[in-house]
C-alpha cells in the first residue's frame, strides 16, 4: 500500500541508554509533519535494564537475546495499547549490537508480533536494508530532521543535535527540496555522550544518571584523560560514520583514578569535546544547533557546548519542538516513508550507495 493520504502513525523509541520506551503519535503523509499527538513513556525497570544490559552486544541466537527481545516487545505492547487513534506503526525495537562493516546490525523485538496482538501494521527492522546496501545503518532520524526544518519554518542551514546514549548530528540546508537531494543533508555520529556517563553513575554511585549534572558540576575537567580521549583515530575519519553503545568502552578505563566527581566531569566533556569535533566537519557553519535527547537536561553538558562552539546552542524546545519525544517521533515518519515505497537515508546519511528505503511491513493476519 502507497497511499500519500496522511495518517496518524505512531512511533517508538527504546534507546541506548536504556531507560525505557517513548511513544509519540504525527500525523504525515510521508514528506510532510501535518500535526503531532498524543505521547507516552514507559521506563524500564532495573530489573528490566539488568537483562538488557546483559544482552548488549549479543546477536540473534545467543543467550539471553531471546528474553530481552521478549521484555523489549512486553513493553512496547503495555505502552502501544494505551494510545489510540494510529493506522501504523513504527516500531525500532532495542539495538543490542552495531557492527556496520561486519556482522550488521540488531535490533531486538519483533514486529509481526506487535502487529498480531495490537491488530495494526507494524513498520519494523528499519537498518538491515541500508547495512546490506554499504551504509552504516545510523544515524536515521535525519530525514525527519529535514522535516523538522521545514516545520519550524528554518530560512538558514540549521544542525539538530542528538544526545542520547550514543551522540548524532544532522547538519541541514532548509533551502532544498526533500532530504534526498544533494546537499541536504549531512549526519553522523558524534561520538559517545550518555552511554558511558551514566555507565559510570551505576557502576559508582548506584545511580542511572547524573541528574541535573550535579556530581559533574562538583567536579574538573581533566586535561590528560580528556586528550587521551580524543586521540581516537574515530575523530580523524570522514562522516558519515556510526557508533555502536559500547564503542567507547574504554572511557571508563580513562577516569578509573579520578574521583566520582572529576570522573563524571570529565566524561561529561568528553562528550561535549566529541560534538566539537563533528561541528567541524559541516559543510556550512550552522545558524543554529538544536539539542534533543536526554543531554539537553544536564546544564553541564549544555554549558560546555554553549562555551566550545560558535554558534547558538538552543534546547530543541526553544523551537516548539519536543525533545524527549523526537526520535519516537522520527519512527512514525519513517514508517509512512517505508509504506509510501519512498526513501529513509541516502549517501550523506549512512554512506549507502544510493538512496534506499528500510523496513519491513507486518500485518496482522485476517481473523
Amino acid at each position: 500500500m502507497k497511499n500519500s493520504e496522511p495518517l496518524w502513525v505512531l512511533g517508538t523509541m527504546s534507546g541506548t541508554s536504556l531507560d525505557g520506551v517513548d511513544a509519540a503519535m504525527v500525523l504525515t503523509d510521508g514528506v510532510r509533519i501535518l500535526d503531532f499527538g498524543e505521547s507516552g513513556y514507559r521506563p524500564y525497570s532495573a530489573q528490566e535494564q539488568a537483562v538488557l544490559r546483559a544482552a548488549l552486544g549479543r546477536w540473534p541466537g545467543e543467550d539471553g537475546v531471546a528474553e530481552a527481545a521478549r521484555i523489549v516487545e512486553d513493553a512496547h505492547l503495555e505502552l502501544l495499547s494505551s494510545i489510540g487513534g494510529a493506522a501504523l506503526i513504527g516500531f525500532h525495537g532495542q539495538t543490542l549490537a552495531h557492527d556496520p562493516e561486519g556482522r550488521g546490525t540488531h535490533q531486538a523485538g519483533d514486529g509481526a508480533r506487535l502487529a498480531e496482538e495490537l491488530r495494526i501494521p507494524v513498520v519494523w527492522d528499519f537498518r538491515s536494508a541500508d547495512v546490506r546496501m554499504g551504509g552504516q545503518g545510523a544515524p536515521l532520524a535525519p530525514f525527519y530532521h529535514f522535516a523538522c526544518a521545514q516545520w519550524i519554518g528554518a530560512k538558514r542551514p540549521l544542525a539538530m543535535l542528538n544526545l542520547g546514549g550514543v551522540g548524532n548530528i544532522t547538519w541541514i540546508d532548509p533551502h532544498k527540496p526533500g532530504p534526498e537531494t544533494p546537499g541536504a543533508l549531512l549526519a553522523f555520529d558524534t561520538g559517545p555522550a550518555n552511554a558511558p556517563l551514566n555507565d559510570l553513575m551505576m557502576q559508582r554511585r548506584g545511580e542511572p544518571f547524573d541528574r541535573d549534572g550535579s556530581l559533574a558540576s562538583q567536579g574538573e575537567v581533566v586535561a590528560g584523560a580528556l586528550e587521551l580521549f580524543l586521540d581516537d583515530v574515530y575523530f580523524r575519519r570522514m562522516p558519515p560514520k556510526s557508533l555502536d553503545r559500547d564503542a567507547f568502552a574504554d572511557m571508563l578505563e580513562l577516569v578509573r583514578e579520578l574521583d566520582d566527581a572529576d570522573a563524571a566531569a570529565t566524561m561529561t566533556g568528553m562528550a561535549a569535546a566529541a560534538v566539537m569535533q563533528a561541528m567541524e566537519h559541516c559543510p556550512i557553519p550552522p545558524d543554529q544547533l538544536l539539542i534533543t535527547g536526554g543531554g539537553r537536561h544536564n546544564p553541564v553538558m549544555m554549558e560546555m557546548l554553549r562555551v566550545g562552539l560558535d554558534c547558538p546552542v538552543h534546547a530543541i524546545e526553544e523551537v516548539g519542538l519536543n525533545g524527549d519525544m523526537l526520535e519516537a517521533q522520527a519512527f512514525a515518519y519513517l514508517a509512512a516513508r517505508v509504506q509510501r515505497g519512498l526513501p529513509t537515508s541516502c549517501p550523506t546519511t549512512t554512506g549507502v550507495r544510493a538512496l534506499v528505503g528500510g523496513g519491513e511491513i507486518s500485518s496482522p493476519s485476517i481473523l
